[in-house]
């Protein structure tokens, strides 16, 4: 695996700059992608060891859980509903609903990644991350669709 993460790296931080060049900005997630596949990345290859990488999926998970909650009880902000109302029009009882479902779905990968990497061989810790996070998550996602639908504003 270390000898895939300084191109991953590598490619990461092109893609990105990439994206700078077409549209003169980069948005926050590309921004945060980039930034925790050089610093994991980057921690990995330094110290050799494949720890870092392995519990990156775990540590975006729970910032990404943490960032949700924050906003919704500390600071009162529905930090998803900044992100996606220009996308999706929905009464505040769905934006609350949906909030709690992606902090607990975040934090449900962050536990599925730990299980997964202590408990498994280094292969199908990487076919896991490549061929089994985005199907769930995507799964995850169209079962949001009935909340969505029920709480849609007519606009």
């Amino acid at each position: 695996m270390n000898e895939a993460i300084l191109p991953l790296i590598i490619a990461t931080l092109i893609a990105t700059g990439i994206l700078y060049f077409f549209e003169k900005k980069i948005p926050k997630v590309p921004i945060i992608g980039a930034t925790l596949v050089a610093v994991f990345g980057g921690l990995t290859l330094y110290f050799n060891d494949k720890t870092f990488f392995y519990m990156k999926p775990t540590i975006v998970n729970i910032l990404f859980a943490a960032i949700l909650f924050i906003g919704s009880f500390f600071l009162k902000k529905n930090l998803l509903k900044s992100l996606l109302e220009t996308s999706i029009k929905l009464e505040e009882r769905g934006w609350e609903l949906l909030n709690q479902r992606w902090i607990l779905f975040f934090i449900f990968l962050a536990i599925l990644n730990e299980v997964v990497w202590r408990t498994q061989s280094e292969d199908f810790w990487v076919k896991f991350k490549v061929f089994g996070i985005i199907p769930i998550t995507l799964i995850f996602t169209m079962f949001q669709i009935g909340l969505i639908n029920k709480y849609k504003k007519d606009v």
